[in-house]
C-alpha cells in the first residue's frame, strides 16, 4: 500500500529498552510498561494530549486488563475521549499497527495517531481450554509464548524448523551464520552511544521506589570464539542458540500525522515519510524468506527498487534471515541493521518491528536523510514491511 501525506516526526519514533525475559520486567504488565514509557516519550517533546485523535495498539501476549486495550491505555496518557483499535499480526504487528494509523491519516480522518505496541514474553500466560468429552473432563492446556514457537498449526513445525530448511536449501555454511552473528554484535556495541536518542527509560515500581531501567538487559558479550564454542541446537543443524534471538519485554510506538503538521511538530527536526507498506507470505515453514517478498511488495506500490534504498533494519530471530535477504537482493550486509538488532537485544513480539522502524529513521536522520526499509519475518511463513523517506 502506498502513502502520499504521511509522516513522523523524527523525535517522535522511540522505543523503550528490551530486556530478556525473566528479567527486569517480568513482573510490569506490558499494559502498565506502553503507559509508562509512551507518556515519557511525548513528554520529551511536548506534544499536547489533545493532538491525538485515535490510538492504534498492537499486543500479542494477553496480559491483565488488556481486553480493554486502547479503551484503558488511552485514558492513562491523558486521551479520555479516544479509542481505536488493538491489533495482532504476530511478529508483523507493529506493521500492522502502523498500516493501521496511516490509513487514518492518508483517508483524513484523522490528522495524529499514535502507533503503539507491547508485548511480554516473560510469565506468558497458561491457558485451560474446557474439554467435556476428553477422559475425567481433563482440560486442554496451552502456552501462549512458548507452544507457538515449537509448532506451527499450519505446518506442525517449530521456528527452528524454517531457518533450518532455508539454511540447507541455500547452502549456508555455519562459520557464514557466525559471521553475521557477530556483525550485528558488533554493530550494536559500536552505537552504543547513538541509542540514548530513540530509547525512552522505563520506570518498574518497586517495593522501595522505581527502578529505572535506561538500557538493553540480558545483551551477551559475543565473540568469533564464543560462538563458535557454541553447538547447533540440532546435533545436524547450523542454527545455535548464539545465532537465534531470545525472547524479551519491551514497547516502542510513533506518532504519525499529515506531512505538514509533522513537520510542525518536530520543529524543524526532520520527518520521516511513510512512502508504503508491504505484506507477503513465502513457502510453507521457510519464514527466513518472507521479509524478502514484503520487502518488494512495499518497493513496487512506492514504484522504487532496492537500490533506492539508503539503509535497511530486519527483525531477524535467526541470521539465516540476513544472509538470505542480503544474498538475494545484492545489499550489503554491513549497510543493514546500523543500531544491531533483534538477533542481539531480543524479540518481544509485537513492539519489535516498531523499534527497527526507530532504528531506522534514527540512521536515516544521523546520515542526513534518505530512504529505509524495515522488513521482518512473522509466523511460519508471512513478513512486513516498512519504506520511510527521512527529509529536513
Amino acid at each position: 500500500m502506498r502513502f502520499s501525506d504521511v509522516a513522523m516526526p523524527v523525535d517522535l519514533v522511540w522505543s523503550s529498552p528490551f530486556c530478556r525475559w525473566q528479567g527486569p520486567l517480568a513482573e510490569m504488565s506490558s499494559v502498565d510498561l506502553a503507559v509508562d514509557v509512551t507518556a515519557r516519550a511525548l513528554a520529551r517533546t511536548g506534544l499536547p494530549a489533545a493532538e491525538i485523535s485515535q490510538v492504534a495498539f498492537g499486543t500479542t501476549v494477553p496480559q491483565p486488563t488488556s481486553f480493554y486495550g486502547v479503551t484503558t491505555i488511552a485514558p492513562r496518557l491523558g486521551l479520555d475521549t479516544v479509542t481505536g483499535p488493538t491489533i495482532a499480526q504476530a511478529c508483523a504487528t507493529s506493521v500492522a499497527v502502523v498500516q493501521a494509523a496511516a490509513v487514518q491519516v492518508e483517508l483524513g480522518a484523522h490528522r495524529t495517531v499514535l502507533a503503539l505496541a507491547a508485548d511480554r514474553t516473560s510469565n506468558g500466560p497458561l491457558l485451560v481450554w474446557s474439554a467435556q468429552r476428553s477422559p475425567g473432563a481433563a482440560p486442554r492446556t496451552e502456552h501462549w509464548v512458548l507452544d507457538p514457537m515449537r509448532n506451527d498449526p499450519n505446518t506442525g513445525q517449530s521456528m527452528l524448523d524454517t531457518a533450518e530448511h532455508v539454511a540447507a536449501e541455500e547452502g549456508y555454511s555455519r562459520a557464514e551464520i557466525d559471521a553475521v552473528t557477530l556483525l550485528r554484535h558488533e554493530q550494536y556495541q559500536a552505537s552504543a552511544a547513538r541509542r540514548s536518542g530513540h530509547l525512552v527509560e522505563v520506570h518498574v515500581p518497586g517495593r522501595r521506589g522505581n527502578v529505572v531501567v535506561d538500557d538493553d538487559h540480558g545483551v551477551h558479550d559475543t565473540t568469533a570464539d564464543g560462538l563458535a564454542a557454541l553447538s547447533p541446537v540440532r546435533p545436524d543443524g547450523v542454527v545455535t542458540y548464539g545465532s537465534q534471538t531470545h525472547p524479551g519485554d519491551g514497547t516502542a510506538g510513533a506518532v504519525l500525522s499529515t506531512v505538514d503538521r509533522a513537520r510542525e511538530l518536530n520543529g524543524g527536526s526532520g520527518v520521516a515519510r511513510l512512502l508504503a507498506v508491504g505484506f507477503a507470505r513465502t513457502d510453507r515453514a521457510r519464514m527466513p524468506r518472507a521479509p524478502l517478498p514484503a520487502a518488494r511488495a512495499a518497493l513496487t506500490a512506492a514504484g522504487l527498487d532496492i537500490t533506492d534504498v539508503d539503509v535497511v533494519t530486519t527483525h531477524n530471530p535467526f541470521a539465516v534471515n540476513d544472509l538470505y535477504f542480503a544474498r538475494q537482493t545484492g545489499f550489503a550486509l554491513d549497510r543493514m541493521n546500523p543500531y544491531g538488532c533483534s538477533l542481539v537485544y531480543g524479540h518481544p513480539q509485537g513492539p519489535t518491528g516498531l523499534r527497527a522502524l526507530a532504528e531506522l529513521v534514527a540512521a536515516l536522520h544521523a546520515r542526513g536523510g534518505g530512504r529505509g526499509l524495515f522488513t521482518g519475518c512473522a509466523a511460519g511463513d508471512t513478513a512486513g514491511a516498512v519504506l520511510v523517506e527521512v527529509t529536513d
